[in-house]
């Protein structure tokens, strides 16, 4: 199993546990995060924003980095990260809740207990049911099956999409929230203004979503798309109005109008006013939706975590491209793939071997201009020895005799005009023949020299060193 599929392999098995088994009774993990958020509600309670804002990020920011932790720790076991992903899914998603309320009462208006109706609608919404009647409960089912297909399904699952684990947590902290201080009572108007605005921020993407998924999936697709235009905005709810206006398109009733809140009357805008008002069969149509746009949803999130997958093992299956260096770049242009080039020794080996219809002077000039040169011998001076020892240690150059001989040894192959040139160019001066002295060279040399050579004056008549012209011998 590949640890880039982790998440959509423990997504899609939190979905199914969450469509078999539903939330238990006792237990729950989210209602375990209510009851710690409201013993903290009630040490931080102050009637004002900031201390309700630092509420909520702390409430927020601890779900969500506790299940980023996990999914940490998680990383390196495929398996793991598997189960993770599983069990935040199937905490976080309430869809099958969601269905078997709404189902409740359904079946007690249609058996006509409009009390028991009554008594089963507050597990769904907040509304005031006293003073409702069939019509309005089936409408207040059909508006909070709409509304919390996206806070209860969707929405996680888009931000489980983009964040893994911490996302599936804390949009699910974010939304647990503003259930219980969003609200606009006398205690919360100002303290839960965080929570609120914190739910509107994180739920808009999935709202969007789930409308559209709506329009695609519903049965009116054009009145849905047409009725989500037209009424979304007049809605009071940013991520509410989309979602209702598109499930009143698409399932062709009337929704919105007058609702109490806890003892507080809204007059809210009617979506759909062309359309009939909802009835008992059309809360199962709303289900029947709702679980279309969240099986949609799923495969939506899970997509891009199996693309990427794909795309890794692609990378990963496809043959490393190595460059080559024993190419020529001509032949490397042409395509051609050569060997390494050989080595001297096999070179010289190789030239040696060489045809035998090549004379014998030429064969031995090709062998001697490839044959390498004999290596030296070179002893290394250790660092740690004396300057002058180390010198010694050293290899003496060649001596001039050593050069001309390895110059006079020139390659046969070369012209004979460039050959002599060579040889004559590091070859020493040759010595110069003695010259007889001439009759110039005697004349201009010293006097006593030239009686040393000759026995008397080398020119008739000149005066001898030491005596004055004119006088006697």
């Amino acid at each position: 199993m590949r640890a880039d599929r982790s998440y959509a392999y423990g997504a899609a098995l939190g979905f199914l546990g969450d469509l078999v088994a539903g939330d238990p009774r006792r237990g729950h993990p989210v209602a375990a995060f209510g009851r710690a958020a409201g013993a903290l509600e009630r040490r931080m309670w102050r009637d004002d924003r900031l201390a309700g804002a630092v509420y909520a990020a702390l409430c927020a920011g601890a779900a969500a980095s506790a299940a980023g932790l996990a999914a940490r720790t998680a990383r390196r076991s495929p398996a793991a990260s598997t189960a993770l992903a599983a069990a935040c899914t199937w905490a976080v998603l309430g869809g099958t809740s969601l269905a078997r309320e709404a189902r409740a009462v359904g079946a007690a208006l249609e058996a006509g207990d409009l009390d028991a109706a009554r008594a089963r609608l507050p597990h769904l919404c907040g509304r005031d049911p006293q003073h409702l009647d069939a019509a309005g409960i089936a409408r207040a089912v059909v508006e909070s099956v709409a509304e919390n297909t996206s806070d209860a399904v969707v929405g996680a699952l888009v931000w489980g999409a983009a964040a893994g684990p911490a996302g599936l947590a804390g949009f699910r902290a974010a939304n647990t929230l503003d259930a219980m201080v969003g609200h606009r009572s006398p205690r919360h108007l100002r303290f839960g203004w965080a929570a609120a605005r914190l739910d509107d921020a994180v739920g808009w993407p999935g709202a969007r979503l789930t409308a559209a998924l709506a329009v695609l999936a519903g049965p009116h697709p054009r009145a849905a798309w047409r009725t989500w235009r037209r009424d979304a905005a007049a809605h009071p709810s940013p991520n509410a109005g989309p979602v209702e206006a598109a499930f009143s398109g698409a399932l062709r009733i009337r929704l919105g109008g007058t609702l109490s809140y806890a003892g507080r009357t809204e007059h809210r805008a009617v979506l759909g006013a062309e359309f009939p008002p909802p009835g008992v069969a059309d809360i199962e149509r709303a289900i029947a939706l709702s679980r279309r746009v969240s099986a949609l949803a799923l495969g939506l999130s899970v997509l891009p975590s199996l693309l990427s997958a794909d795309a890794a093992g692609a990378r990963g299956s496809r043959p490393r491209r190595t460059r080559r260096t024993d190419v020529s770049p001509l032949r490397r242009k042409e395509g051609a793939a050569t060997s390494a080039p050989p080595a001297p020794q096999e070179r010289s080996a190789a030239v040696g071997a060489g045809p035998a219809r090549t004379p014998p002077r030429r064969r031995e000039g090709v062998r001697a201009a490839v044959a390498p040169p004999a290596p030296r011998e070179r002893r290394t001076a250790p660092v740690l020895l004396p300057p002058r020892r180390r010198e010694r240690m050293r290899p003496a150059p060649p001596t001039p005799q050593e050069r001309r001989t390895a110059a006079g040894a020139a390659p046969a192959l070369l012209p004979p005009r460039r050959r002599e040139r060579v040889r004559a160019a590091v070859a020493p001066p040759a010595p110069q023949p003695r010259r007889a002295a001439t009759a110039e060279a005697r004349a201009l040399a010293p006097p006593r020299r030239r009686e040393a050579r000759t026995g008397g004056p080398a020119v008739p008549n000149a005066p001898r060193p030491g005596r004055r012209r004119g006088e006697a011998s």
